[in-house]
């Protein structure tokens, strides 16, 4: 269940803000569905992964890729998801300090960067089962912020918004879920965190329950924006933040954008600790260290200095979100272990009918 929390945070916390107003340039009003579409690389890549977790219990991903493909290509490809989860984690950190710059102009961005992955970095030090506890802890204040923001917004929604439905076509919709299917992918993480469950059974069942939780959030977020903001969502580099500022019940209840900026904190906290520790244990594991512990502070250092080469500006942040990373992430998330899977069963496949001719033979 911790794991379930983990996993929701640090898909739901980046997304909510900035991934509505791109679904819209493509989808429109019929941005709702795009998650619907998007789901499906979630859905694929926790499969791959609970068919290799079966396979290989209590293993590592490396130590899969050892015994499938060997330990020289498990070396080079190492590096690659090490090099991944690194710029992963620079552009998670750079795209929190440039929403929280907002409110707080005067502050370096590097200043903002620092203090999160200071608190991020003493988190992984103390090891998956306080990251887990802290989810845990976050997790509700989370959830029940983002629907009472939500309920509080219902006299400002207009369903007319919705229609015409599929206007276009289901084409409209397929492109809008090109972006969102980055976060369905990144389940992919969940393969580094099976190992430290003390079930990993049930891991893979709330992997499935935390994948329809993220969708039905996605969905419940994309009407709550498009029903308020119409055909204007795509305009808007925010638009839940954007939404939000129009609460207004009986001049008692309004600006409520701390509570945004909260659970952009809160959430991205989670997130940015999570790829914190999976770029670590990349590391270590990569380098057959025994303990990842000495590599939190200068990795630290490395993923500051990421955040500004990779993503010097929002702009450059925003192009690589639409044109990068729909073809990066799935490659890396979910393309390289359904092929590791392939080869996983290919091989019992050959194995199978050699011992099948070995038994004709005698």
């Amino acid at each position: 269940m911790q794991m379930g929390m983990m996993m929701y945070l640090s898909i739901i916390a980046t997304a909510i803000l900035t991934v509505p107003s791109i679904t819209a340039k493509y989808a429109k009003q019929d941005l709702w569905l795009s998650p619907i579409w998007a789901s499906i690389v979630g859905f694929l890549t926790i499969i791959i992964i609970i068919h290799l977790s079966k396979r290989f219990p209590q293993q590592t991903f490396f130590q899969i890729c050892e015994q499938t493909i060997g330990k020289l290509t498990t070396k080079f490809l190492g590096l690659l998801y090490f090099i991944f989860f690194l710029v992963a984690t620079g552009q998670i950190t750079r795209t929190y300090a440039e929403f929280i710059k907002i409110f707080f102009a005067k502050t370096p961005v590097s200043v903002i960067m620092i203090t999160m992955l200071i608190l991020s970095a003493f988190t992984v030090i103390a090891g998956i089962e306080v990251i887990g506890r802290v989810a845990q802890f976050f997790f509700p204040i989370f959830v029940f912020s983002v629907f009472i923001i939500i309920f509080l917004l219902i006299p400002q929604l207009e369903p007319n918004n919705l229609l015409p439905v599929l206007e276009n076509g289901l084409l409209p919709s397929l492109k809008g879920a090109i972006v969102p299917q980055i976060w369905f992918g990144e389940f992919f993480i969940m393969i580094f965190l099976l190992p430290s469950l003390s079930d990993s059974r049930k891991g893979m069942r709330w992997g499935i329950i935390t994948i329809l939780m993220v969708l039905v959030t996605f969905i419940i977020i994309n009407l709550t924006v498009l029903f308020i903001l119409d055909q204007n969502t795509e305009f808007y580099v925010y638009p839940f933040l954007s939404a939000t500022q129009l609460v207004n019940l009986g001049d008692y209840i309004e600006n409520i954008d701390p509570i945004i900026i909260a659970l952009w904190i809160l959430g991205t906290f989670i997130k940015t600790t999570v790829f914190y520790y999976v770029t670590i244990l990349t590391a270590a594991q990569w380098l057959n260290l025994s303990d990842y512990k000495p590599l939190v502070w200068p990795l630290g250092i490395l993923i500051v200095e990421v955040s500004f080469w990779a993503v010097p500006n929002l702009m450059v942040n925003s192009h690589l979100d639409i044109a990068v990373f729909p073809l990066l992430f799935p490659i890396m998330q979910t393309i390289i272990p359904l092929m590791l899977l392939l080869v996983v069963l290919i091989k019992r496949k050959l194995k199978n009918l050699e011992s099948i001719k070995l038994r004709g033979y005698e």
